[in-house]
């Protein structure tokens, strides 16, 4: 039974990887941080099927005795300060766990066994101001954001230790990609809890930042399936992870309200306080290379994506009203 590890399982990404390689038949080992309040609900699903250890991108003698206690195979390294907005608040902390988090157990990885097998979770915010589009591994970096620039730091040096110590070490350059256990702050939830409750009758309106923004989404559950892949193959490389499509903030708000019938114009409202301080207006990745070296496509399209999360909002605010009507009477 292969062990992995997962820094960041209590996240989007780490519980959908986790479930993934639970059907992998591998032991899962999640690192999650010493908190006051650790968020479990993402994996209390499978919280008794996999080794929970507290460690810390920002205390390196924590990372090197995991590695030593539990020995994995593979190492997957999907912990940072991920929300944008919040880099420009904390860009220091953003760069101690974003970029030289990765530094300390790329570097723990080299003391304790250099034959783990490691991903770097990359992010198409490091495109930033792109140079062409689409992105491919070869577009020339320009980040707009703390966040990006931190993500660019911890690419080139997953790129160094793999050069420098012969370690496989691969990044995955991931698109945006959402699910429901997208976390609110993410524009995509926030937009379909706020459909959701708005047909519920429990909100009435949805503000929101630059409409015309563009990403390319996919939904998560595909895109973990193409980390596992990266370190399955013979040789490290980086790979683009992407759909290859473009979609406005406008597009994700008109498909969210249009499913449930209502008409996005009647209660959204743009607020300048949700504007970025230097806005990345156009994503869109190239993923043939993962396509054609991994066999790596998407499953499920943007409608579905959007579709998906509207209903699982309408489905967690409907269990809530219905927990609550139990609970008075």
């Amino acid at each position: 039974m292969p062990t992995a590890l997962i820094t960041g399982v209590t996240g989007q990404d780490g519980s959908y990887l986790a479930d993934f390689l639970l059907e992998k038949g591998y032991q899962v080992v999640g690192m999650v941080r010493r908190t006051s309040t650790i968020n479990f609900d993402r994996i209390k699903h499978i919280q008794g099927k996999i080794e929970i250890v507290q460690g810390d991108l920002l205390d390196q003698m924590s990372l090197i005795s995991i590695l030593q206690e539990y020995r994995p195979q593979e190492v997957y390294n999907l912990a940072a300060q991920s929300f944008v907005p919040t880099s420009f608040s904390q860009p220091v902390l953003t760069g101690e766990f974003t970029a030289l988090g990765v530094t300390r157990i790329l570097d723990a990885i080299r003391i304790v066994d250099p034959s783990i097998r490691f991903y770097q979770a990359s992010s198409s915010e490091m495109f930033g101001k792109v140079r062409e589009v689409p992105q491919s591994e070869k577009t020339p970096f320009h980040p707009r954001s703390p966040y990006g620039v931190a993500k660019v730091y911890g690419h080139w040096i997953t790129v160094n230790y793999r050069e420098s110590y012969d370690i496989f070490a691969c990044s995955g350059i991931l698109f945006n990609h959402e699910s429901p256990r997208r976390g609110l702050e993410f524009v995509t939830h926030k937009i379909t809890d706020a459909v959701a409750r708005i047909k519920l009758g429990l909100a009435d309106e949805l503000r929101l930042g630059n409409l015309e923004a563009r990403r390319d989404w996919g939904y998560a559950p595909d895109y973990v399936r193409a980390m596992w892949l990266m370190l399955q193959q013979d040789e490290p490389e980086d790979y683009v992870i992407a759909t290859g499509e473009t979609h406005s903030v406008r597009e994700f708000v008109e498909e969210a309200f249009g499913y449930v019938g209502l008409d996005w114009q009647d209660y959204v409202v743009q607020d300048p306080r949700f504007y970025r301080p230097a806005e990345v207006d156009l994503l869109v990745g190239d993923p043939s290379k993962a396509g054609e070296k991994l066999g790596w496509e998407p499953a499920v399209d943007f409608r579905q994506l959007v579709r998906i999360m509207v209903d699982a909002d309408l489905e967690a605010l409907r269990r809530e009203q219905k927990a609550l009507k139990a609970q008075q009477s």
